[in-house]
């Protein structure tokens, strides 16, 4: 079983860094949770490949800085989209 862990650890690494994906895209490949991902990553990967760890790392940090912009475009988005189906469907009513 702890093979299993280290593999995956290894695997979402790979994933990450190949990828410059979030931990939530990482979590969403490999079909568990995100806190699985974080801890395999934040944790377990330290004591598996320094050098693995000190990338994934460098990329969690950045995405840590970038987050509030994500979840404004988010927000902007949803936004958006009520507004134009709000607009189409009073359209109809002229």
């Amino acid at each position: 079983m702890k093979e299993d862990i280290e593999k995956r650890a290894l695997l979402a690494a790979e994933i990450m860094i190949k990828y410059n994906a979030t931990v939530r895209k990482v979590a969403r490949i490999l079909g568990v949770s995100k806190s699985t991902i974080h801890n395999d990553l934040t944790e377990r990967l330290l004591y598996i490949d320094k050098g693995l760890y000190r990338q994934v790392r460098a990329i969690l940090e950045r995405n840590k800085q970038e987050r509030h912009i994500r979840g404004g475009l988010a927000t902007k988005r949803k936004y958006l989209i009520k507004k134009s189906q709000l607009l189409s469907k009073n359209s109809g009513i002229i």
